[in-house]
């Protein structure tokens, strides 16, 4: 089933996500509309966040990247209760998107390898080194079970500049391809 994402200026997406148990309700259909829903919006990876729900989830599956590096050709991966226990390396410039802020991307400064700590859909733990683009993209991801957007790493003078547009975002006046929900978009009144 697809899902609905929610749209910059929603307070979930800047509220810290908590853990939740494999007994978790109707998890394996939610990673599975979680998978679904990404898909759709021609994304690279989802935060259960970013549907509405404030819990340690998320998906990725950066394959369209493949031709950049080989390493994420058939990386589709589920992260429950995930934790980066280290950022090394040098930082990199990264022009990053989100599904929750539609047409806007930006320089993005990130470390270029992590090691992370979570689950699998099955309860198996793992401790696992990425590098690149999968490690990105997991930063990414990560970000939003931590409460934060992509636009938090920006500098305030950047952000001041791009805040008409995200105030757009927020008040659904624009235009997606894909299901969302906008926290300001007023309602249509009934005649």
């Amino acid at each position: 089933m697809i899902l609905p994402i929610l749209a910059y200026g929603d307070p979930i997406l800047k509220k810290k996500a908590s853990d939740i148990s494999l007994q978790y309700p109707g998890l394996k259909d939610l990673i599975q509309n979680m998978f679904d829903t990404m898909y759709q919006a021609k994304g690279v990876g989802l935060a259960a966040p970013q549907i509405g729900l404030p819990i340690r989830l998320f998906v990725i599956d950066p394959s369209p990247y493949a031709e950049d590096d080989i390493e994420v050709q058939d990386l589709k991966k589920v992260f429950i209760n995930p934790k980066i226990t280290q950022t090394e390396g040098d930082f990199c410039l990264f022009n990053e998107g989100c599904l929750s802020i539609p047409d806007i991307r930006e320089e993005i400064d990130r470390q270029e390898r992590i090691t992370i700590e979570y689950m699998d859909e099955t309860g198996k733990k793992f401790k696992e080194a990425y590098k690149g683009i999968a490690a990105r993209v997991i930063q990414h991801e990560y970000d939003h079970v931590e409460g934060k957007l992509f636009t938090d790493h920006l500098s305030p003078l950047r952000k001041r500049m791009l805040q008409s547009r995200l105030d757009q975002i927020s008040k659904g006046e624009i235009k997606v391809d894909y299901k969302m929900r906008f926290p300001q978009k007023k309602k249509r009144k009934q005649a």
